[in-house]
């Protein structure tokens, strides 16, 4: 197989967590080293589909999902659960990107592979990490509320970028500081320190989504920042939360106007 989009659906059909991990990191291997092809001319991406993914979890309704104080072991592998699966659900987030958007710059595709590389390798960590703790992940319920938004955005590269990476995974932006501090205040540094790797290393990926929702908003001649606005207002607005990290949003390439805009919609005072 010589050709990246083969590859890469592949990699969101795998049903077995480890078999999804090991095809994103072997593609990704392979498409750095130039042994895969952008094929311009390959057939037109599958209508979007549920990924592969396990029979363990059971999908809940996010209203369903138990809240469990972290003061327990059992109440801190639910919340790297939780942790893990978004972390699943990215991988195909990154892998669908790559493979539903077709006629895109080649650095389109290495951008999008690259993140699900990481995705793969957060998921593996936080699974250790749920080992460690004597759990495995499928042990608890999760939801399915990042993929469903990439199925919501399947007709349109721009609503893409918008919506996964600038909104629900910059949410993690905001939230993932609080969390290290209250784990290393339990004492539990192993966990937090997955979480300081997993928050390093996110801000690049919203970035990338932040760069190439400017690109896709160029090439339609539609201004960024309102057209942004436009779009959570339409699809997202719930999803909006304050307070904001504001030094990690501006690293991941949020203009001011757009930071004043989405506190406005938040009702909310930025950290």
């Amino acid at each position: 197989m010589t050709d990246l989009f083969q590859a890469l659906q592949a990699a969101l059909d795998a049903a077995d967590v480890s078999e999804k991990c090991a095809l994103t990191h072997a593609l990704a291997v392979r498409f750095a080293a130039g042994e895969l092809q952008v094929d311009q001319l390959a057939p037109a991406p599958r209508p979007i589909t549920a990924p592969g993914r396990p029979t363990a979890p059971a999908l809940v309704s996010p209203r369903d999902t138990p809240q469990r104080g972290l003061g327990s072991v059992e109440g801190r592998a639910g919340f790297l659960h939780a942790i893990a699966h978004v972390e699943f659900n990215a991988i195909n987030l990154a892998l669908d990107a790559a493979y539903r958007f077709r006629s895109m710059p080649e650095q389109f595709y290495r951008d999008w592979v690259s993140v699900a590389d990481d995705e793969a390798r957060h998921h593996a960590l936080l699974s250790t990490r749920l080992n460690e703790l004597g759990f495995s992940y499928g042990d608890f319920g999760a939801h399915n509320g990042l993929w469903e938004m990439a199925e919501k955005s399947a007709d349109s590269c721009l609503t893409r970028m918008a919506l996964v990476p600038r909104v629900l995974e910059a949410r993690g932006l905001d939230v993932t500081p609080g969390m290290i501090q209250r784990l290393r205040g339990l004492g539990d540094h192993a966990s937090a320190d997955i979480l300081e790797t997993i928050l390093s290393e996110e801000v690049r990926h919203v970035a990338i989504g932040s760069r190439w929702f400017v690109w896709c908003c160029e090439r339609e001649g539609r201004e960024p920042e309102s057209t942004f606005i436009e779009l959570i207002r339409d699809f997202a607005k719930g999803a909006i939360r304050g307070p904001f990290n504001l030094p990690a949003r501006t690293a991941a390439g949020f203009a001011d106007n757009e930071m004043a805009m989405l506190s406005a919609l938040s009702g909310k005072v930025n950290s």
